[in-house]
């Protein structure tokens, strides 16, 4: 069976978490994803530098073609069992619009900012404070 990868940052509190319901899922369901942490990941396999990385989540599909952003998300939904309808919905013209706004313009911004101030205070990787 072909496995989606997906690349996420373990050190982001929220990306963790996130992912962390995602791989529960996936392991219960026996979906066809593979969790990789940016961090320990041989992003030169990705064609992405570090920061690249960081900014966004990304997936690499069975045929092996990368993406990125709500495409990433929608990857992980489409091979989680119940949640297909999500994937679906979310790359609807319109809906996939809004979505990519807020997901480049609000979340994926917001989300690096902080990584980056808790990685200048020294707290990335150790569950420390926001």
């Amino acid at each position: 069976m072909s496995q989606t990868r997906i690349l996420y940052n373990d050190r982001c509190p929220i990306c963790r978490a996130e992912i962390a319901h995602y791989r529960r899922r996936a392991e219960t369901t026996g979906a066809a994803l593979v969790f990789e942490d940016l961090n320990r990941a041989d992003l030169g396999g990705w064609r992405l530098t570090p920061d690249q990385a960081r900014r966004r989540m990304h997936a690499a599909l069975p045929d092996g073609t990368i993406v990125s952003g709500i495409p990433a998300f929608a990857a992980i939904w489409a091979a989680l069992p119940g949640m297909g309808w999500l994937a679906r919905l979310v790359m609807l013209p319109g809906v996939r619009g809004v979505a990519d706004l807020l997901y480049n313009r609000v979340a994926a911004p917001w989300l690096y900012r902080r990584q980056m101030r808790r990685e200048a205070r020294g707290l990335a990787g150790t569950g420390g404070g926001a």
